[in-house]
C-alpha cells in the first residue's frame, strides 16, 4: 500500500493522513464545494474534486471516490466514520474494483448493521442480552402482549437504527400503539426499513463501550472500555477511558464478551462493542459499529496503541503488532467533542465564522480538528469543530486538565458546547463518577450558563471601568468577557 485516498473530511480525514505519513504512505483527499479550501485537501499529497456541498452529491457517492482512486493510482480507501464507513454495499464496491477498504468485510457490516442479526450472532457467543424480542415486529396487538411479557417500562428500537431514530420509551401499554407507529414510521423515514423490536427499558443505564481489533490472521484483542454516558439526543458529547465504575473483574468479562461478539463476524480491522449497564453493575450487548469511533483518541492515550496504523497494516494483511497480555491501562483520558451547538437552546446547530479560532496546548492536551481561524462551518455537514481531549496519571488530573483546555480554548463567531464541558466537569455527579445517560435531563439547563455569563460580564465591566478611572493610557486592553460558548479572550479597542 504505497497511496491511501481517505474517504472522508475535517478532523478524522487529517488524523487518518497523519498516520499514513509516518508509514510513508502518500495520501489522497477528496472534498466537496464546501471543502475547496480545507485543511485536510491541503495536507494531502493529493486532493480530487467529487461534487457539490450536499454529502449525497459527493462524500456518499462510491462511484465518485472509485474513480478517484483510478485517477489518482491509490491502492486503498479509509472511510474514516460516518459517511460511507459501514456501508456493505460500498465496501463490495471496493472489492470489485480491485482496492483495499482499511475496514471489515461487507459481509461482517451486513450482520452487525442491523440490531437483530446482530443479538443472533452475539447469542451464539451467550453475550448478556436485554430481555426482550429476538425478532421483528410489525403487529401492533402482538408487540403489545410481547410488551406485557417483558414488562414495562419498554424501549420501542428500528432494527436498521442509530442515533436515537425510531425509538420510543413507553411506560404504560395504553400508550404502546401510538409509540409503536411513531417509532415504525421514523424508522421508515430513517432509514427505509420500519422493522422494530423490543427490550426492556433499563432506567439509568451507563453506555460502556469496548475497543476491539481483528486481524486476517484470526486475532481478536480489546483495548479495554470507554465510559460514553453524557450525551445529548442520545448522541455522545464526552467520553472517558477507562471507565469510574468498572471493576478489573467486570472489564475482562467485557472485554471477552466483545472480543466473542467480533469473533461471530470473523471481524477485520477496528471495530467497538457497544455495552449498556444497570445499576447493579449488569451489562448487556446494545450493538456493534464496525468502524473507527469519533472517540478512539481516549483509548489511543491510554493504551499507547495508534489505532489508524494498525488499521492500515491489518489491511496489508499483517498480523497485530501486540497481544492482549501486552495491554495494560496506563492513566486516564477524557475527549470533549467541541460542537457549533448552542447548549442554551437544545443543543441546535449555531453555523457561523470562526471569528477567533486558538487552541490549547501544554501537557496532556490533544486537539483534533479540521478548521483554522476565519474558516466557515458549513451547513451541510456535522457540526463538531473539533474534539478536545486531555490525559492525566488520573481521573482527577484529566479531569483538571480539561478545565483548564477549556479556558484556554478560544472561539469566537458562533455558540459551542465548551462552556457545557466546563460545566460536566465540575459538577458533583460528574466528578465523583455517579451519572448515567441522563445526565443532561438530570443537571443541566440552560440557566446554569447564563448564570455564568452575567458573572463575567460584570467581572469585565468592573475591570474596564478601573482602568478607565486610574486614566491609563493603553491603546488595546484584554478583558475577560462571557460567551455562551465558555471564558474567551476579546480584544477590544477603546
Amino acid at each position: 500500500m504505497k497511496k491511501l485516498l481517505v474517504a472522508n473530511r475535517g478532523e478524522i480525514a487529517l488524523r487518518v493522513m497523519r498516520s499514513a505519513r509516518e508509514m510513508g504512505i502518500k495520501t489522497v483527499a477528496v472534498y466537496s464545494d464546501a471543502d475547496r479550501h480545507a485543511l485536510h485537501v491541503r495536507y494531502a499529497d493529493e486532493a480530487v474534486h467529487i461534487g457539490p456541498a450536499p454529502s449525497n452529491q459527493s462524500y456518499l457517492v462510491g462511484s465518485k471516490i472509485i474513480e478517484a482512486c483510478k485517477q489518482t493510482g491509490a491502492e486503498a480507501i479509509h472511510p474514516g466514520y460516518g459517511f460511507l464507513s459501514e456501508n456493505a454495499a460500498f465496501a463490495r464496491q471496493v472489492r470489485e474494483a480491485g482496492l483495499i477498504l482499511v475496514g471489515p468485510s461487507p459481509e461482517a457490516m451486513e450482520v452487525m448493521g442491523n440490531k437483530l442479526s446482530a443479538k443472533a450472532a452475539a447469542l451464539k457467543y451467550n453475550i448478556p442480552m436485554v430481555p426482550g424480542t429476538e425478532e421483528a415486529i410489525t403487529d401492533v396487538n402482538d408487540a403489545k402482549n410481547r410488551a406485557v411479557e417483558v414488562g414495562f417500562p419498554i424501549l420501542i428500537k428500528a432494527a436498521a437504527g442509530g442515533g436515537g431514530k425510531g425509538m420510543r420509551i413507553v411506560d404504560r401499554v395504553e400508550d404502546f400503539e401510538e409509540q409503536m407507529q411513531l417509532a415504525v414510521s421514523e424508522a421508515t423515514s430513517a432509514f427505509g426499513d420500519g422493522s422494530v423490536f423490543i427490550e426492556r427499558y433499563v432506567s439509568s443505564p451507563r453506555h460502556i463501550e469496548i475497543q476491539v481489533l481483528g486481524d486476517t490472521h484470526g486475532n481478536i484483542v480489546h483495548l479495554f472500555e470507554r465510559d460514553c454516558s453524557v450525551q445529548r439526543r442520545h448522541q455522545k458529547v464526552i467520553e472517558e477511558a477507562p471507565s469510574s465504575v468498572l471493576t478489573p473483574e467486570i472489564r475482562q468479562q467485557m472485554g471477552k464478551c466483545a472480543v466473542d461478539v467480533a469473533r461471530s463476524v470473523n471481524y477485520t480491522g477496528a471495530g467497538t462493542v457497544e455495552f449498556i449497564m444497570d445499576d447493579d453493575l449488569n451489562f448487556y450487548f446494545l450493538e456493534m459499529n464496525t468502524r473507527l469511533q469519533v472517540e478512539h483518541p481516549v483509548s489511543e492515550l491510554i493504551t499507547g496503541i495508534d489505532l489508524v496504523k494498525e488499521q492500515i497494516n491489518i489491511a496489508r494483511g499483517e498480523a497485530i503488532s501486540f497481544k492482549q497480555e501486552d495491554l495494560h491501562i496506563q492513566g486516564h483520558a477524557m475527549e470533549l467533542r467541541v460542537y457549533a451547538e448552542d447548549p442554551a437552546n437544545d443543543f441546535l446547530p449555531d453555523i457561523g465564522t470562526l471569528q477567533t479560532y486558538k487552541t490549547p496546548k501544554g501537557p496532556g492536551v490533544r486537539v483534533d480538528d479540521g478548521f483554522e481561524q476565519g474558516m466557515e462551518i458549513p451547513i451541510y455537514y456535522d457540526p463538531m469543530i473539533a474534539k478536545l481531549i486531555t490525559y492525566g496519571k488520573d481521573r482527577t488530573e484529566a479531569i483538571e486538565r480539561m478545565i483548564r483546555a477549556i479556558d484556554e480554548y478560544q472561539i469566537t463567531g458562533i455558540t459551542t458546547t465548551l462552556a457545557f464541558g466546563k460545566f460536566v466537569m465540575q459538577h458533583p455527579a460528574f466528578t465523583s463518577g455517579q451519572f448515567d445517560t441522563h445526565f443532561v435531563k438530570k443537571y443541566f439547563t440552560p440557566d446554569v450558563l447564563n448564570t455564568e455569563n452575567e458573572d463575567e460580564a460584570k467581572i469585565a465591566a468592573m475591570l474596564m471601568g478601573k482602568l478607565l478611572a486610574a486614566g491609563k493610557q493603553v491603546a488595546v486592553a484584554e478583558a475577560v468577557v462571557g460567551e455562551k460558548n465558555g471564558w474567551v479572550r476579546n480584544r477590544k479597542e477603546f
